[in-house]
C-alpha cells in the first residue's frame, strides 16, 4: 500500500499548532461532558425514569441500551462529517458537529418522564441519543486532524492528543456536575436534580462555537484542496484501505471497550451488585479521570520519541492482565481498592488512546483522511465503547461472574494488540 506522506506541507507555527490543539481540546471537551453526561444518567436515573418495570434489572439493561444506541449513530455522522470535511474542510464540520450534539443534550434535559407522557418519552429519548452520536462521531475526525495537521511533525502524538485529553476532561465536569446535584435528596436528584447538567451545556456549546470559529483551516487541507478532491471519500478508503479501516476498528475498540467500563458500567454494576454508593462512584470517576488526563499527556509524548505502534503495543499487553485481575480488586467494595484498580487500568488505556490521532492518521492520504480516521474510530468505538456495558451487563447476569468480564475485556486487548502489531510503519 502506497500512498503520500503524512505531512506533506509544512506544518503551521508553533504557536497556531498550539491554539488549535487548545481548541480541539476545549470543543471535544464540551461534546464529551455531553455524552458522558448522558452515560452516568443512564447508569443512574434513566431506568426508572424511562423504562420503568417490575424488574429493575430489565429497567437498567434498556436504559444502558440506549447508551449504545448512540455509539451506533457514531459511524453515520462520521461517515457524513467525514465526506464533507474531506471535500470543504475539517473547520466547518467541527461547527456543525458542536451544534447538533449541543442542541439534543439541552433536549435531553427538558424531556418528559415515562409517567408524564407515557411511550413516547423514552421513543423520544433514544432520538436525541441517536442526535447525540451523529455529533459526536463528527466531531472526533475534525477535532483529531485539525491537532495532527496543524502539528510540528515530530510532535504529532502530543498534538494530536489534544482531542483525546478531552475525554477525561469532559467526564471529570459531567460527573462533577452529578456530583453536586446529587447533594439533593434521592428524591429531588431523580425528579429534577440530574436535568440541570443536561441544560448546563446550552451555555457550554456557545462559549466553544466562539472558540471554534477563530480556528484556521488544516494547512494540508488546503493544500490538497488545491488538487482534485476525492469525488466521493468512503469509496475511495473502502476501495483502496479497507485493512487500514479494519485495524483501525480493533486497535480502537480495546480501549473504549475498557474505558466505557470504568466511566459508565461500573457505576451501576457497582451499586447494584457491590454495594458501593453512588457518591463513591462518581469519585471515583473522577479521580481516574483526572488521573487519565496526566497519563494521556505523558505517554503520547513518550509515542513520539519511542514509536506509536510500541507505546500502543505495551498498552494492550497491560491492559490484558489488568482486565483479569480489575473485577478481583473491585468487588472488595473497598473504596481505595476500587479507586486503586480504575486508576492502574485507565493507564494501560491511555497508552493506546492518546496515540491513537497520529497512529490512523498515517494510515490514510490527506485528501481522503477524515473519512478513512472517522470511519475505522467510529466503528471501533461501536465494537468497543457502546457495546462493552450491555456485554458486560448481559455476561454477568448471565453468568454471575464478573471474571467473565474482565476475560472480555482482556481479549479485546488481545485483538488490539494484533492490530497494531500488522498496522505499517509509515510516519508511526
Amino acid at each position: 500500500m502506497t500512498h503520500q506522506p503524512a505531512v506533506s506541507v509544512q506544518a503551521s507555527g508553533t504557536r497556531e499548532a498550539r491554539r488549535v490543539a487548545v481548541a480541539s481540546f476545549v470543543g471535544t471537551a464540551i461534546e464529551w461532558y455531553d455524552f458522558f453526561l448522558y452515560g452516568a444518567a443512564a447508569a443512574l436515573v434513566f431506568g426508572p425514569q424511562f423504562f420503568p418495570s417490575s424488574n429493575p434489572a430489565v429497567s437498567q439493561l434498556a436504559s444502558l441500551t440506549t447508551f449504545a444506541v448512540g455509539f451506533l449513530a457514531r459511524p453515520v455522522g462520521g461517515i457524513v462529517a467525514g465526506h464533507f470535511g474531506d471535500r470543504i474542510g475539517r473547520k466547518r464540520m467541527l461547527v456543525i458537529s458542536l451544534l447538533i450534539m449541543g442542541m439534543a443534550t439541552v433536549l435531553v434535559g427538558l424531556l418528559p418522564t415515562y409517567a408524564q407522557i407515557g411511550v413516547a418519552a423514552p421513543i423520544l429519548l433514544v432520538v436525541l441519543r441517536l442526535a447525540q452520536g451523529v455529533g459526536v462521531g463528527a466531531e472526533w475526525g475534525g477535532a483529531a486532524l485539525m491537532a495532527v495537521e496543524h502539528a510540528p511533525p515530530s510532535r504529532r502524538g502530543l498534538y494530536g492528543a489534544a482531542p483525546q485529553l478531552g475525554v477525561p476532561a469532559g467526564a471529570i465536569v459531567a460527573n462533577l456536575v452529578l456530583l453536586v446535584a446529587s447533594t439533593s435528596t434521592r428524591e429531588a436528584f431523580v425528579e429534577w436534580g440530574w436535568r440541570l447538567g443536561f441544560l448546563v451545556s446550552f451555555v457550554l456549546v456557545i462559549f466553544g462555537l466562539v472558540i471554534r470559529r477563530r480556528l484556521t483551516e488544516s494547512p494540508l487541507f488546503e493544500e490538497a484542496a488545491r488538487h482534485r478532491p476525492a469525488r466521493v471519500p468512503l469509496l475511495e478508503v473502502l476501495r483502496d484501505h479497507p485493512l487500514a479501516v479494519l485495524r483501525a476498528v480493533f486497535v480502537t475498540g480495546a480501549s473504549t471497550a475498557m474505558g466505557y467500563i470504568i466511566l459508565t458500567y461500573i457505576l451501576s454494576y457497582g451499586t447494584a451488585e457491590v454495594g458501593y454508593s453512588r457518591n463513591e462512584l462518581l469519585i471515583v470517576v473522577i479521580l481516574t479521570s483526572v488521573v487519565q488526563l496526566g497519563a494521556i499527556y505523558g505517554l503520547s509524548g513518550l509515542a513520539d520519541r519511542f514509536g506509536r505502534r510500541k507505546v500502543i503495543a505495551a498498552g494492550a499487553i497491560a491492559q490484558a492482565v489488568a482486565a483479569l485481575l480489575f473485577f478481583l480488586v473491585f468487588d472488595t467494595g473497598v473504596f481505595v481498592l476500587a479507586l486503586v484498580a480504575c486508576v492502574v487500568t485507565v493507564i494501560t488505556v491511555s497508552a493506546q488512546y492518546g496515540p491513537l490521532p497520529a497512529l490512523l492518521s498515517d494510515q490514510f492520504p490527506t485528501r481522503i483522511r477524515y473519512s478513512g480516521v472517522s470511519l475505522g474510530y467510529q466503528l471501533g468505538n461501536v465494537v468497543g465503547g457502546g457495546l462493552a456495558p450491555v456485554v458486560a451487563t448481559a455476561i454477568f447476569t448471565a453468568s454471575g461472574s464478573s471474571l467473565l468480564v474482565g476475560v472480555y475485556l482482556a481479549g479485546m486487548a488481545l485483538l488490539a494488540l494484533v492490530a497494531v502489531a500488522l498496522t505499517p510503519r509509515g510516519e508511526a
